[in-house]
């Protein structure tokens, strides 16, 4: 065989690939999607119920300077969307940033940026460990149109004396006060669920960073499939678990110190 002919049979070699960079693990916040929630056995035997999020990957979009913009802040962007999904401005801005578009962008302000660029890879298990406290934010599951019972957490009304359709009726108003209305923010029926809800101090059971899954103890907000920000807890105090003696009756710790004196004896 000719040279041109095993050049052509040769199979061709791939370019190698650049090296993807990783952002400076300071900023401990990452987007994700709540996955459900499963149980995990701990190292002690504990049985918890825990939230799977899918943390990532999520890279850099945008770095925010207080030359320019006034404050100091880095931009997250997590999922793929295809270009024929975005408008004009949105797909002009991804250009214009020079990264591929992403579905959620959501941006946590820094004190400071040194070290973060466009393009970089959040780090999962270098910003979060076993053990570790974060916030979750994202939005409820939205219940419609609730009543003040459900919505609000009322007793309702006495279920007796005649009072077959008031069970559930949120109550006075207090509208015959001196100005004569219903004060704005009284508690009555409206559209309940579908808001934007932190819940603080959740702890970090496992940490699984090639898979780019944290489980979180407990509940997280919102449904599957529900978008959440995982950071960490603006609060400093830790949880912690007092052991507790337990209690014996009369006759359990009669018979503890019969076993111990007959155990003297032999």
């Amino acid at each position: 065989m000719s040279e041109q002919e095993n050049n052509q049979t040769a199979p061709a070699q791939e370019a190698p690939k650049a090296a993807v960079k990783t952002a400076p693990a300071t900023l401990r916040f990452v987007l994700g999607e709540k996955l459900g929630m499963t149980q995990l056995f701990d190292e002690k035997g504990n049985l918890n119920a825990v939230s799977v999020v899918k943390a990532g990957p999520c890279k850099v979009v945008r770095v925010r300077t207080e030359e320019k913009d006034g404050y100091k802040a880095v931009a997250l962007g997590f999922g793929t969307v295809k270009e024929s999904k975005l408008n004009k401005p949105d797909l002009g801005n991804f250009k214009k940033l020079g990264v591929e578009p992403v579905k959620h962008i959501k941006e946590c302000r820094v004190n400071d940026i040194a070290g973060f660029e466009v393009g970089q890879i959040i780090d999962l298990g270098a910003i979060f460990k076993e053990g570790d406290y974060v916030d979750v934010q994202g939005k409820i599951k939205g219940r419609g149109f609730a009543g003040a019972m459900k919505r609000h957490g009322f007793a309702g009304q006495p279920a007796s004396h005649g009072a077959s359709d008031r069970e559930r009726a949120p109550g006075g108003l207090a509208s015959r006060r001196s100005l004569g209305k219903v004060l704005s923010g009284q508690r009555m029926a409206g559209h309940y669920g579908f808001t934007t809800t932190t819940v603080s101090k959740i702890e970090v059971v496992k940490v699984d960073p090639k898979n780019n899954l944290i489980f979180l103890k407990g509940s997280v907000p919102g449904a599957k499939g529900t978008i959440v920000s995982v950071l960490e807890t603006s609060k400093f105090k830790k949880h912690v678990t007092v052991a507790q003696q337990q209690k014996l009756s009369a006759s359990k710790a009669a018979n503890i110190k019969a076993a111990q004196a007959a155990a003297k004896k032999k």
